[in-house]
């Protein structure tokens, strides 16, 4: 159910303020991110998601939080610790217990949507709140914005411009791959390529649809300018 209760101050939904001073101070706290998942990446899922939850009529504000807190284990995750999503989820039910202005109900909303928000999920996610989520997420991994980010990855886990991919490339978590034999071009391929299909919702499909033809473009024209350097 939409938010109805009072605004906070400068008239921000004071759930959606308090899940952003969680993850700003995570982030502060000296578990430092990779610029992939940093807080930019952060605002922009925000942003998404309250974009797909306005067209979808769904909830705004706790979109907003799911959002705000889907990373907050990313850091540990990229150190050696557990899934992030797993991880996430527990967090923002500790985080979030007992503040007046979330329910027990939409704390369990939320944490549901961050466990579920990753591509490679054991669970898809099943309510209006984790599909908004979980097609904010993979929108953020798309288009312009999307070239970008992998190739900061790349930078991120030392990895290659380009390598040379076999057809039969299946995704593989990250501690599973050799990183100096991986490029982004192997995640174009294991990944990248099929986000516009993982869409669950309907505006998340129609955003998506420009920002996958993009990457495709990108991806052909690398290919013939790795090709013609040869």
């Amino acid at each position: 159910m939409p938010f109805r209760g009072p605004m906070g101050h400068g008239g921000e939904d004071p759930r959606e303020r308090l899940c952003r001073e969680l993850a700003e101070a995570a982030a502060e706290d000296g578990a430092a991110r990779t610029p992939s998942h940093d807080l930019d990446h952060v605002r922009r899922v925000v942003g998404l998601a309250r974009r797909i939850a306005r067209a979808e009529g769904a909830d705004e504000g706790l979109a907003s939080c799911a959002a705000w807190l889907h990373d907050i284990e990313r850091a540990a995750e990229d150190r050696g610790g557990p899934d992030h999503a797993v991880a996430g989820a527990a967090t923002a039910r500790r985080l979030l217990a007992g503040h007046p202005e979330l329910t027990a109900a939409q704390v369990d909303a939320i944490a549901d949507a961050i466990e579920c928000h990753r591509f490679r999920s054991a669970r898809a996610p099943s309510t209006p709140l984790a599909r908004c989520l979980f097609d904010a997420d993979k929108l953020d991994a798309m288009g312009a914005v999307g070239v970008g980010r992998a190739y900061m990855m790349a930078g991120e886990r030392a990895q290659r411009l380009h390598t040379r991919v076999p057809g039969t490339a299946a995704p593989r978590h990250m501690r599973d791959i050799e990183q100096g034999a991986y490029s982004p071009v192997e995640e174009w391929m294991v990944k990248l390529r099929h986000l516009e299909g993982a869409m669950t919702t309907a505006e998340g499909r129609r955003l998506a649809s420009a920002r996958a033809a993009f990457m495709e473009s990108f991806f052909e024209q690398l290919e013939l300018e790795v090709k013609c350097s040869r």
